[in-house]
């Protein structure tokens, strides 16, 4: 399998296809390709992006490809086990795929507002209504999954699963931007970040040369 993916410090979609690979157990090679640099318009005209129309991540699996994080955690789940990304229990899994949805198509406002990245500290940020509203519904949705499912482990499900990989970019905005967290959610979003895969994450987020202007203000 090829992954291809946007800058780690910023492109919080690679990083839940990244953290699906990572979860799915089997091997893959990661292409890291630089966003909105020079060469951009030319090389999302590449074949390898020219079915998500040149969006990442994209997956390669052979003569399969598949597009969008959400689709490329089905297809590893299918390609291994469903118990590698849902939770065993159908109740506690129709709440993880419900969560895991919901945060596919929503929090605009915190999206557009709380760009991820990972190398930057925003000590005096000031929330809009429309972020607060978004972080009170994820808290909600957080305090659910842990206080009925949680009790296995520091994750939403108790074990590290599609759920957490959906949410692992919210924690680190969370984390740039100073939001302040209940206890629950600060272990929670602290077992997150210190999640193996996750260190891995930040460190080469540190390492790389490219900055993009637009995401540091």
């Amino acid at each position: 399998m090829k992954l291809y993916i946007g800058n780690k410090n910023y492109s919080s979609w690679s990083l839940r296809g990244w953290l699906a690979c990572k979860q799915s157990g089997l091997p893959f090679e990661e292409i890291v390709v630089p966003l909105y640099d020079d060469a951009w318009a030319e090389t999302r005209q590449q074949p390898e992006f020219q079915p998500s129309a040149g969006k990442v991540p994209v997956l390669w699996d052979g003569e399969a490809v598949v597009w969008d994080s959400l689709a490329i955690i089905g297809w590893l789940a299918d390609r291994t086990h469903r118990d590698r990304f849902w939770p065993k229990d159908p109740v506690a899994a129709a709440l993880a795929r419900s969560m895991a949805a919901e945060m596919h198509s929503g929090y605009l406002p915190l999206r557009r507002e709380c760009g991820m990245n990972m190398r930057k500290r925003f000590d005096d940020f000031s929330v809009s209504p429309e972020v607060h509203q978004d972080v009170m519904r994820i808290l909600s949705l957080w305090a659910e999954a842990r206080a009925r499912f949680g009790r296995g482990g520091p994750f939403l499900f108790g074990s590290f699963g599609a759920a957490d990989i959906m949410f692992a970019p919210v924690v680190t905005r969370f984390q740039t931007y100073g939001i302040t967290l209940p206890g629950f959610a600060r272990a929670y979003s602290d077992a997150i970040m210190e999640h193996e895969w996750m260190l891995d994450w930040a460190a080469a987020a540190e390492a790389e040369p490219w900055v993009i202007e637009r995401f540091e203000r």
